[in-house]
């Protein structure tokens, strides 16, 4: 009776691995829809968009961007973490929504762990900058500012959970020192002030102060990136100026329901990294500031990871705060 059971089990396993396969290879077998947590038009929303319209051409079937603004960005995180983990329902988002919002608001109601990584979109290198009419010419004359005068030089960023912030926090903590921190609500008002002089420098995204500095009215100091970068090849990276190892971006990622199965993740995964490739779709995300560094579900996966294990040991000091 036994050999029997174990006979029997066996040929049903037999039976069921072509369907779970079939099953696979038939994904996706309707539209897809990507949510973004902001207001369209936005970096991440176009970013969205462009890489939707590519991967939709890989995987046979149409992908919708629906837009779900609120919360800094969680509104559109915690309705895919709570959508069906079947791969058709994913978000576009950053490290600091799908990270730093839980750190700081303890009734978060999602974490990292309810998310699948399917890859990275895009990386957005941050600079630090100084208006340009500031006294600092460059990254180590401003740092002996910031040394001789602790908790005196402003920085400004574009709001208390965003890339920037943490940026500038880890920065803070990295070299040891003491910034006067000046939160906005947004880029657009804290890019204002700097170039206006009304604080000594910024952390910004390279997207939204590449027009200022081409325009002539803000002085990069350095750059976030791990390399120097084609359109600034004259700012030095952090790295350069001492900070081994360090790198300061926005992280821009795909992301799908926690338990999605692997091969689902695969299939996408394929599907961006493709669309990644196209020297079209990589010219329109050069465009928009962003280094491109694609990787497989399981670097994603590290990706996240490690940014968390970062995030939580910076939140332990108490400097991550909601308001």
């Amino acid at each position: 009776m036994t050999q029997w059971i174990r006979a029997a089990a066996a040929a049903s396993l037999l039976v069921l691995a072509p369907v779970g396969a079939a099953m696979a290879q038939a994904f996706p077998s309707k539209p897809l829809k990507v949510v973004v947590g902001f207001a369209p038009g936005g970096n991440l929303d176009v970013t969205a968009r462009i890489l939707a319209e590519a991967m939709s051409k890989t995987l046979g079937q149409p992908i919708v961007v629906e837009n779900r603004p609120g919360a800094g960005g969680v509104i559109g995180n915690d309705a895919v973490a709570k959508s069906p983990p079947d791969g058709y329902t994913l978000v576009a988002t950053t490290t600091a929504v799908t990270i730093v919002s839980p750190l700081m608001v303890p009734t978060s109601p999602y974490t990292a762990a309810n998310f699948s990584p399917v890859g990275v979109m895009q990386l957005t290198p941050l600079l630090v900058e100084v208006p340009v009419a500031s006294p600092y010419a460059d990254f180590k004359s401003y740092l002996a500012a910031v040394r001789a005068k602790p908790g005196t030089v402003s920085v400004a960023h574009s709001g208390n959970g965003t890339s920037n912030h943490v940026a500038l926090l880890l920065i803070q903590d990295a070299l040891k020192v003491k910034f006067n921190i000046v939160p906005y609500k947004g880029s657009g008002p804290a890019l204002i002030d700097t170039i206006g002089g009304q604080v000594d420098s910024i952390v910004d995204q390279l997207s939204s102060s590449l027009p200022q500095v081409k325009a002539g009215k803000l002085r990069p100091l350095a750059v976030g990136s791990r390399t120097r970068l084609a359109d600034l090849p004259n700012v030095p990276t952090l790295e350069e100026e001492g900070m081994k190892g360090f790198e300061a971006v926005t992280a821009s990622m795909l992301l799908a329901p926690a338990q999605t199965p692997p091969a689902v993740l695969k299939a996408l995964n394929v599907a961006l990294n493709k669309a990644l490739a196209d020297p079209a779709v990589a010219k329109k995300l050069h465009d928009l500031g962003a280094v491109l560094r694609p990787t497989s579900v399981e670097e994603a996966e590290r990706f996240l990871k490690d940014e968390e294990a970062k995030l939580t040991a910076l939140a332990k000091t108490g400097v991550l705060k909601s308001d």
